[in-house]
């Protein structure tokens, strides 16, 4: 059995996710079958993670303006990170992985098994709510999580940053396709991929026949590519030099055999006669 892997960026509507508020799309018969992990007030998180930072920041300031009352209200009414992030993970489509076809409950049981690992794996990203949905058209998850680094010499010294979460965790951006959240979301892929794989699925990539790649491999694979294309553009240019060089050498020549004539007086003669 083959199936497409998504990943998506969810748009974060908690209300939602836990039906505290129910879609149209949502069929309500079949919502006991959902798998509610976590559901915890974001506030309360960001208490946790900050408070302490936020203690520290605030006793450096010597002027009362600059210090922060709320660091959740501060990055919810900025515009340099998000307050949370969100990542909504699917196997198949709603014509090979339907909600109420004969492999739901395959989704359900390798979405959950691929979940109880995330937050291990995810140091960085605090998860405060996650739900596996049934009653929709396919199985998917959500999984909202606050993106913290540490040791910070800017602002707080434990502030959100998802670029700085993401390095931590061994993702540094490289090219434009291969930015810290690609490259996550690649591994992300992978791990859902090798517990399917556990359940007899493979996982099948639209528009390429290489199997997935780890993010190392990938890292290197990109970076190949870019080697190849520069050695590409090289040559090219090696090219042009040798032409031009050679029209050089030819009109050197040329002069020196005009030297050579004029010098013998036989080119005086010439345009004489």
């Amino acid at each position: 059995m083959k199936r497409t892997i998504s990943a998506e960026v969810g748009k974060g509507s908690i209300n939602h996710n836990s039906r505290k508020f129910r879609a149209e799309n949502v069929d309500g018969s079949r919502t006991h079958l959902n798998i509610d992990y976590c559901n915890e007030r974001i506030q309360t998180v960001y208490h946790q993670l900050f408070d302490e930072a936020l203690k520290r920041y605030n006793e450096k300031q010597t002027r009362s303006d600059r210090r922060i009352p709320n660091y959740y209200e501060k990055i919810r009414s900025g515009n340099q990170e998000k307050p949370f992030h969100e990542i909504i993970l699917q196997i198949g489509n709603k014509d090979d992985m339907s909600a109420t076809g004969e492999y739901a409950e395959l989704a359900r049981t390798v979405l959950d098994e691929y979940y109880q690992g995330f937050q291990e794996r995810n140091p960085n990203l605090r998860v405060f709510s996650a739900h596996l949905h049934m009653d929709e058209a396919t199985p998917h998850i959500h999984i909202d999580f606050v993106p913290f680094t540490t040791g910070s010499k800017r602002g707080l010294d434990t502030r959100v940053s998802l670029k700085q979460a993401l390095a931590a965790q061994g993702f540094k951006g490289g090219t434009r396709g291969a930015t810290e959240w690609a490259q996550w979301v690649q591994s992300e892929k992978e791990q859902l991929a090798a517990v399917m794989e556990r359940y007899d699925i493979q996982w099948e990539q639209k528009g390429t026949h290489e199997k997935h790649l780890s993010v190392l491999d990938y890292k290197k694979q990109e970076r190949e590519k870019e080697i190849a294309a520069l050695d590409s553009t090289l040559a090219e240019k090696q090219n042009e030099l040798e032409t031009v060089q050679n029209r050089i050498d030819n009109f050197d020549q040329g002069v020196q055999s005009i030297e050579k004539l004029e010098h013998s007086g036989l080119l005086t003669h010439s345009l004489r006669n």
